[in-house]
């Protein structure tokens, strides 16, 4: 199950002691993280004196720049951030997976779960001054639910039409039910642009922050709407995000006094900050996971046998152990993760690592001398030490690994060998409210984020099923059956859920830290005196 701290391993012995012994060496374990963070703070650099004074009423949150500005084909952490502070969403999602209202202040859905009718804010206005109204929901979904326009379409395939009852009530009829709906209609993508937007990259929502200055690689610069229309927010006077290339320099910068607020981190680096004493730190169960994946077609994962030697050959609980440290919960090659309590299906058990095996299928295959592969791996969180890790596992099978990462927002662009383009990689997935989500984006046939090319029919349908049936006992049934195809013979690896870690300067207070961290709320963050 879900576990936060255990930072030893299961024989015993230390992770320290482990690294030695084994000899695996994790970029994140020499980590320059200074001793006397108070002492730091103390800086001649006259700009960095500067950034400290601004801080009084604006909140610097670090994170790697944004490469995606337009909201409906978005994907990374920073760029979520940014624009859920410029738009807003119909509906919100809460820490908890709970449906909130942001611009839809109410919904009715009918028995048949086939119409949905939310009723918006009143006064609600874009940065520019127009008024927000239905069409301009109409619009946005009509964006998003175009294949040519927006990855969410997936998601929101199911929608039939979508009409305006008048300016304040916008209705979505669905050609099948969807008991997730309103979690799609929240997806991280679907932020509300003004109707005939020529330019989605204008950075001009109805959001609670309007940005000032935007420098791409360097810094995003917001201040408060004194419009918003939810009384009282946001209460700090600005918001201020600052891009940097590693997590050692975000690090750095929070230590400095430069930034208020860190997410996303190495394990060691959150225990070496919260061993500190000077921060004040959190570590969140989500629904989020590192996934290995061998493109299934084309290449090795082609050729009958291959992926099944890499599946044998890993050890999921020594690298949950190894590079988790414990926290979190242990993958079984499924998104269906156990924080989906009522879907989870505790019973599987995972098989015994067999090295032997998997030497075995790669000379039925033709590899009697093992293979080479190239991995790639986005350079943030622990994905460069899992890469790692898994390159030594993979080694004693005779799969030669050669680890190449990459900076994250290069990873998740449209350059070559992204993460949908790799043979082989590592990918991060960020939390979501719902198993269906992450199914029908990531394993369906032809999805769009299906980056393993992976094609069941059988998983298609347990998918559909999953995804339409208002009988829960069904959907338990799908779920658990396909948590089953999955661990036996699936296109992922996923030895493990990871937490979402933070570290927040001690005056900061207001902040609660979601399991997707682009989706944390900074309307109601405030400093104390």
């Amino acid at each position: 199950m879900y576990k936060k701290h255990n930072k030893r391993l299961s024989n015993g012995i230390s992770r320290r002691d482990f690294l030695r012994l084994t000899g695996f060496g994790f970029a994140s374990a020499m980590v320059p993280l200074k001793v006397n963070t108070h002492l730091a703070r103390i800086s001649d650099n006259p700009i960095a004196a500067l950034a400290r004074r601004q801080g009084g009423n604006v909140l610097r949150v670090a994170f790697e720049a944004p490469v995606v500005l337009d909201p409906h084909n978005q994907s990374t952490d920073s760029e979520v951030a940014l624009t859920n502070a410029v738009y807003d969403y119909l509906v919100d999602v809460s820490p908890s997976s709970e449906i909130l209202p942001r611009l839809a202040r109410s919904w009715e859905v009918s028995e048949d779960g086939l119409q949905y009718r939310f009723s918006l804010a009143e006064g609600v206005k874009f940065h520019d001054g127009s008024d927000l109204t239905a069409e301009d929901v109409i619009w946005t979904f009509d964006r998003l639910r175009d294949p040519e326009q927006s990855g969410a379409s997936d998601l929101l395939g199911v929608i039939d039409t979508i009409s305006a009852d008048d300016d304040l009530t916008v209705v979505f009829s669905l050609s099948q039910p969807n008991p997730d709906f309103l979690y799609n209609v929240s997806d991280n993508r679907a932020l509300i642009l003004k109707a005939n937007t020529e330019d989605p990259t204008n950075l001009i929502g109805t959001g609670p922050f309007k940005v000032d200055d935007f420098v791409a690689e360097d810094r995003a610069v917001l201040s408060r709407n004194e419009d918003y229309f939810i009384p009282d927010e946001p209460v700090m006077e600005g918001l201020t995000f600052v891009y940097f290339g590693d997590i050692n320099a975000s690090v750095n910068a929070l230590q400095d006094g430069d930034v208020d607020m860190v997410l996303r981190m190495p394990t060691p680096v959150f225990l070496a900050l919260e061993q500190s004493g000077d921060f004040t730190t959190v570590d969140v169960p989500t629904n989020g996971y590192n996934n290995i994946r061998l493109r299934q077609d084309r290449g090795f994962g082609a050729e009958e046998g291959v992926w099944e030697a890499f599946k044998l050959a890993v050890d999921r609980q020594e690298l949950f152990e190894l590079i988790s440290f414990g926290f979190g919960a242990l993958g079984k090659d499924s998104p269906v993760g156990p924080l989906y309590s009522q879907y989870y299906d505790e019973t599987l058990e995972l098989p015994a690592r067999d090295v032997e095996s998997a030497r075995e299928l790669l000379a039925n295959a033709g590899y009697p001398d093992g293979i080479d592969i190239e991995l790639y791996v986005p350079n943030s969180g622990d994905r460069p030490d899992l890469a790692v890790a898994l390159r030594s596992q993979l080694e004693e099978a005779g799969i030669r690994v050669d680890v190449k990462v990459r900076e994250e927002n290069i990873y998740y662009s449209d350059a070559e060998n992204n993460w949908l383009d790799a043979d082989f990689g590592i990918t991060g997935w960020g939390s979501r409210p719902t198993p269906q989500q992450f199914l029908e984006l990531s394993l369906k046939t032809d999805a769009i984020w299906n980056e393993s090319h992976y094609s069941n029919e059988t998983v298609d349908q347990l998918i559909e099923t999953a995804g339409t049936s208002l009988v829960e006992e069904e959907r338990v049934e799908a779920y658990k059956e396909l948590q089953r195809i999955l661990l036996e013979s699936g296109p992922l690896i996923i030895p493990y859920f990871f937490p979402q870690f933070g570290a927040i300067n001690p005056s900061v207070e207001g902040v609660d830290v979601h399991p997707f961290p682009g989706r944390t709320n900074f309307r109601t963050a405030s400093r104390s005196e």
